[in-house]
């Protein structure tokens, strides 16, 4: 099973993909957090505690900020990917075929993938060129999840909206 969250910023597609997560896993699920902490970023540092802390010890976390597909070894089990958009993100120099292959090998996988993605499509077109190409991605690789998933879920204001 794949399935698929995506909302905007403290829409609640975090807390709604580890209830799931945690309701389709068998045995104790992997969380895989992709945020690159070498920025040394303190706002960003206070988010990630505050997800730990949340979390509790319901997840064994796997932290792996640029190559997905390696982290998956067990194939029985329940993984959270959270967040593709860090992903993409620790990826931007990366060409989109790159992301694409790492997508099309969690596919084959057996194991249960939950995906979290933040919804950044919805704006401006942004006025510089790396920005542009984050949006892009985003929207790119949010496409390629969709058919790639079992279930797609919209998330607004904590509320998840089946659309696939």
């Amino acid at each position: 099973m794949k399935v698929l969250y995506f909302g905007g910023q403290k829409s609640g597609k975090s807390r709604l993909a580890e209830a799931r997560t945690l309701k389709l896993a068998t045995s104790k699920p992997y969380y895989v957090a992709t945020y690159d902490n070498s920025f040394g970023d303190v706002e960003m540092n206070k988010r990630v505690a505050n997800h730990l802390f949340i979390r509790e010890d319901n997840f064994i976390t796997i932290e792996e900020p640029k190559d997905l597909p390696k982290i998956i070894e067990d194939e029985q089990g329940t993984y959270l990917i959270d967040c593709v958009s860090m992903w993409i993100l620790n990826n931007i120099e990366e060409d989109e075929s790159v992301l694409y292959h790492q997508l099309n090998e969690l596919a084959k996988s057996n194991a249960n993938i939950v995906f979290v993605l933040n919804d950044v499509n919805n704006g401006i077109i942004p006025a510089n060129k790396l920005s542009r190409k984050y949006v892009d991605l985003t929207g790119i690789i949010g496409q390629k999840l969709a058919q790639i998933c079992n279930e797609v879920y919209e998330v607004k204001l904590g509320i998840d909206l089946r659309l696939k």
